[in-house]
C-alpha cells in the first residue's frame, strides 16, 4: 500500500466540512488497521530536514509523535469513517497507540532479523514485526509486556546483562507502515499482520529468551 505525502503545518487544524473525502491509499491502510486488525490509529506529525510539522520549536521527537489536535480513529472504524477523519489531516503519518491491543519489544534491527529467523525455525507463535528507518525492530506482543519486562528478564537470568532491548507500553505510540518516521524514511514490515496473531499477539515470555540471547550476542 502506498502513502500519499502531503504538507502539514503547525497551524493546520481540522478542516470542518472538508471535501477531501477520497478513499486514498493511506485511508485504506488505516482502515485495515482499524477494521481488520482491531487497532486504533492517530494522525501523526511529519518531519522535513529535521523540522517537525507540529510547529513546536525544539520538538523533542520531530515527525514521530501524534498531532495533539487530531482525534484518534478508534478500533473498528470503517473505511468511510477513516476517510472522513483522515481528510482533515492530509499527509499525516499513521501512528498506533501501544498498550491496548499490543505492547512492543524493541531491539536493534540486526538482532531482530536474527531473532525472527530463529523464532520462525522454532515454530513459536509470532505477531507482527516492524523495522524502522533508524534501525530498530519492533515485535508486537500481548499487552502488559512492557510493565512485566524487568521481572521477566530477572526470571530468565538476563537482568544483569547489558541488553539493547526495551519494552514500549501504555502511553507510547509507534509509526505504522508505510509511514515515514522522523524524516528518515518509511517503516516496513518484517512480518506482516496475520489474522491468527494480529488481534491476539503472543505473550512476551515466549519470545523474550530468544530476543535477549540474540541481542546479547549481536554486535552493538
Amino acid at each position: 500500500m502506498g502513502f500519499t505525502i502531503g504538507g502539514i503545518r503547525g497551524t493546520d487544524r481540522p478542516r470542518t466540512g472538508s471535501r477531501r473525502r477520497g478513499r486514498t491509499s493511506d485511508c485504506t491502510a488505516v482502515a485495515e488497521y482499524t477494521g481488520l486488525w482491531g487497532w486504533a490509529a492517530v494522525p501523526g506529525a511529519r518531519a522535513v530536514d529535521g523540522t517537525c510539522s507540529c510547529g513546536a520549536a525544539g520538538c523533542a521527537t520531530p515527525g514521530a509523535h501524534p498531532l495533539d489536535f487530531a482525534a484518534e480513529v478508534p478500533a473498528g472504524a470503517t473505511l468511510h469513517e477513516v476517510a472522513q477523519a483522515w481528510a482533515q489531516f492530509p499527509g499525516a503519518a499513521v501512528l498506533l497507540p501501544v498498550g491496548r491491543a499490543f505492547d512492543v519489544i524493541e531491539v536493534a534491527e540486526t538482532a531482530g532479523r536474527r531473532a525472527l529467523a530463529r523464532l520462525e525455525r522454532m515454530g513459536l507463535p509470532l505477531g507482527p514485526v516492524t523495522v524502522t528507518p533508524d534501525g530498530r525492530a519492533q515485535f508486537f506482543v500481548a499487552p502488559g509486556a512492557a510493565a512485566e519486562l524487568p521481572q521477566l528478564l530477572y526470571r530468565m537470568g538476563w537482568d544483569d546483562a547489558a541488553l539493547d532491548l526495551h519494552g514500549l507500553g501504555h502511553g507510547t505510540h509507534i509509526t505504522a507502515p508505510p509511514s515515514d518516521r522522523g524524516g528518515l524514511g518509511p517503516v516496513r514490515w518484517l512480518r506482516s499482520p496475520a489474522l491468527d496473531m494480529a488481534r491476539n499477539p503472543p505473550q512476551a515470555r515466549l519470545l523474550l529468551g530468544t530476543l535477549a540471547y540474540v541481542a546479547h550476542r549481536s554486535p552493538a
